[in-house]
């Protein structure tokens, strides 16, 4: 299946683990379907397929076979619109399941509390089944057709026999009176479990929503309206109608509704949805403004550039969405213990029967009865099903508020795992732009007698406005932001690989190397010490001539972010071993390490020779996370265990890492080991209360604490057990939003 397609399928009625497995299986059986993952969080299938052999409509109609809901997604529905959809299901299913929860809770509470007439209870209880738990039966039903159990047929089997015992005690009491049984009858509890279990089914939709929040509040930062310029006129159009090239307005206080270029005017942009950072970017004319952002105070036009699917708001949503999708390595443990769960529980069930009705000394049938329906009702595994897709959703969703965008759980469950984490230098440790540091005069120089550090500046930057290197773009800009005046050279010519020299003003300049100023016959001896002591700290020093005599030096770097140093000790803190890799010299290397707190070092290696050197790390045990910019780093971001992209507006969906890193610091990167951390041992907390929950509570449902301590569960208190079970397990996920992540 070499020409396949991809399809998300949104599918809504699944409630456990094994309904999730049930329309996996199914699907993956279907002619033409290559792969298939059936998410019960996100209430969605994503099917890998060959359209030769099958189409989407045939897949939605084996979806419905198996009594679950479906339908396909809008054509060329834009992610957010697709979010807006998936909100409207859940809003709708949790008012449904509300309405039916409290329905019956009412009518389960009338029928306890008076002595209503059995006709009465019947005709209640009826009601109920078909109404508000029908869904329960079709489904056991249709599961039954397919050679299936799941949630359903627990539910299905424990209410209807407590429901055939009711109506046999209701219509033939002598059949039980006539063996020293009493007639008794279970409508009420039929409609109370089903009350509960509509109850906890509500909570869980309710809690699911929750966990979706941070998709949703992504989702919601797209305006609806952009104000769009078209021929000198201003039109209030729906962003959907803007086209690539259209000039949008701006207005203070407003989101940004389209992604592009400013034009006109400036402002400071809140772009904490895209990296995490609470501080504002000020946007001048030729800068990227994104969709979704918030405006400032100021006001400003820009050239719409990406739209709809391409824009970067809509790439978050789908990574966002994918990754809450997707499926944790660990979550198989629960897919292997559901697929046979509910086999051993209708197993253990009849067991508890027959146990109880041969060594029961009194009432056999009815305690029997009673204890098997139990056992059938507090098994459900939905608490199994919900253990790793809750905590997934809720860290992914966690993660992007601190601008850290994780694409999926085996990458989430596999960042915790890191022992040692590589860092690419340029524009991961360090800036990633020149920066001037240092201007020095030369003391014996004619020019340092009558001129200042700003003159000589000045001059060096009117010279270099003429180059395209960019350390000559980094004096220039060094100047502009200094004040200094800016000049256009008299003359220019440039000298590769060593410098340039021109006229400026009347003065002969030359700017570069050693060997230019040699060529030129200046004499660098009076600066040589001071651009030993430059380049023993990572900096680059070019000696600047005046009229043909040594005048002065300019050193330029590429400085090491401010966060950099506190980022790699809190990386250290959390026993990473950090290691350097750069293409950079040694000696530039070591000065950056050493500034940054970076013990150990590989220098001068091209892109090959950095993915060697991670699968150096990894031969010797190490697990391993490579954090680069996404671009030239790509090859070794592929190799890691783990790649972190330091990711930009222009570039959120870097394909070559796992985790794409906003704020494009390291603390980014830390961030996301301990999420990745605080999430795996949510996880354990998880499963591990979903099992021991099943290991204590059937037991017990079974009647092991009868002979000595007389305790027995009413199927009632089962199946409030069972509803508390999953809303434990979901509220404990959730417990992650409030985590403290951040350094």
């Amino acid at each position: 299946m070499s020409d396949t397609k991809t399809i998300r399928i949104p599918v809504n009625g699944m409630t456990c683990a094994a309904c999730q497995a049930r329309v996996q299986r199914t699907l993956q059986k279907q002619p033409g379907v290559a792969d298939a993952s059936v998410n019960l969080m996100m209430n969605d299938a994503t099917i890998r397929f060959d359209p030769s052999a099958t189409t989407p409509e045939q897949l939605v109609s084996v979806i419905r076979d198996t009594g679950y809901g479906a339908e396909l997604v809008a054509a060329n529905a834009s992610p957010m619109a697709e979010q807006d959809a998936r909100d409207a299901r859940a809003d709708a299913e949790f008012r449904d399941l509300r309405t039916k929860a409290v329905a019956s809770g009412l009518i389960g509470a009338a029928m306890m509390l008076f002595m209503l007439p059995l006709v009465a209870q019947l005709v209640l209880t009826v009601g109920v089944m078909a109404w508000a738990g029908r869904h329960f039966y079709v489904r056991a039903w249709l599961a039954l057709r397919h050679r299936a159990t799941d949630m359903n047929t627990l539910i299905s089997l424990g209410t209807g026999a407590a429901f055939v015992y009711s109506l046999l005690a209701t219509i033939r009491p002598e059949f039980f009176t006539s063996r020293g049984v009493a007639a008794n009858v279970y409508y009420d509890s039929v409609v109370i479990i089903i009350a509960f279990i509509l109850f906890g089914n509500m909570f869980e939709a309710r809690a699911k929503t929750r966990t979706a929040s941070a998709l949703r509040a992504l989702a919601n930062l797209q305006p609806k309206l952009a104000r769009v310029m078209r021929e000198d006129r201003e039109f209030e159009l729906p962003v959907e109608q803007v086209v690539v090239g259209d000039v949008v307005l701006v207005r203070p206080g407003e989101r940004v509704s389209v992604d592009g270029d400013v034009v006109f005017g400036e402002s400071a942009v809140d772009e904490s949805m895209l990296t995490g950072e609470s501080m504002p970017v000020l946007k001048h004319v030729g800068d990227r403004a994104i969709g979704g952002t918030m405006n400032g105070t100021g006001a400003f036009r820009l050239r719409a550039t990406t739209l709809g699917n391409d824009s970067v708001l809509a790439q978050i949503v789908t990574l966002m969405r994918d990754a809450q999708g997707s499926r944790a390595p660990i979550q198989a443990l629960a897919d292997r213990i559901s697929s046979v769960f509910v086999p051993v529980v209708m197993s253990i069930a009849v067991l508890t029967f027959v146990a109880w009705y041969v060594a029961s000394d009194s009432a056999p049938a009815v305690r029997a009865f009673a204890a098997a329906i139990s056992v059938l009702i507090i098994a459900c595994p939905c608490a199994m099903g919900l253990a790793v897709p809750t905590a997934v959703m809720v860290a992914t969703g966690k993660g992007a508020a601190l601008g850290v965008l994780i694409k999926g759980g085996e990458a989430l469950q596999r960042a915790g795992d890191v022992t040692t984490i590589v860092l690419d230098k340029t524009g991961t440790v360090t800036e990633g732009r020149p920066t001037v540091t240092d201007i020095v005069l030369s003391s014996s120089s004619a020019f340092a007698n009558q001129h200042t550090a700003s003159d000589l500046l000045s001059l060096v930057a009117s010279l270099e406005t003429l180059s395209q290197h960019p350390v000559a773009d980094a004096i220039v800009q060094h100047a502009r932001d200094q004040g200094v005046a800016v000049q256009t050279p008299q003359e220019f010519a440039s000298v590769s690989g060593r410098g340039a020299y021109g006229v400026i003003d009347g003065f002969a300049v030359t700017v570069g190397n050693a060997a230019l100023m040699n060529d030129y016959a200046v004499n660098v001896a009076p600066l040589h010490v001071d651009a030993e002591r430059l380049a023993g700290l990572g900096r680059t020093p070019m000696f600047v001539a005046i009229d043909g005599a040594l005048a002065g030096m300019i050193a330029v770097a590429d400085p090491i972010k401010a966060s950099s140093r506190a980022a790699i000790d809190r990386l250290k803190s959390l026993g990473l071993s950090v290691v350097m890799l750069t293409g950079d010299n040694a000696q530039t290397a070591q000065a950056i390490a050493r500034d940054a707190g970076i013990d150990h070092v590989v220098a001068g290696v091209l892109p090959a020779g950095k993915v060697a050197e991670i699968r150096r790390l990894q031969h010797a045990g190490a697990v391993v996370a490579m954090v680069g910019d996404g671009v030239n780093d790509a090859p070794a971001l592929a190799q890691a265990d783990v790649g972190m992209a330091i990711g930009s507006g222009s570039d959120v969906a870097v394909e070559a890492g796992d985790v794409v890193l906003m704020r494009g610091d390291l603390q980014s990167a830390a961030d996301a080991i301990v999420l990745s951390r605080r999430t795996m041992r949510t996880i354990k907390q998880n499963l591990f209360w979903a099992f021991i929950y099943n290991v204590v509570g059937i037991p017990i449902a079974a009647g092991v604490l009868y002979p000595a301590f007389g305790v027995l569960l009413s199927p009632v208190i089962a199946s409030a057990a069972m509803a508390f079970s999953s809303v434990s397990v979901v509220s404990n996920s959730l417990r992650l939003r409030g985590a403290r992540i951040g350094a």
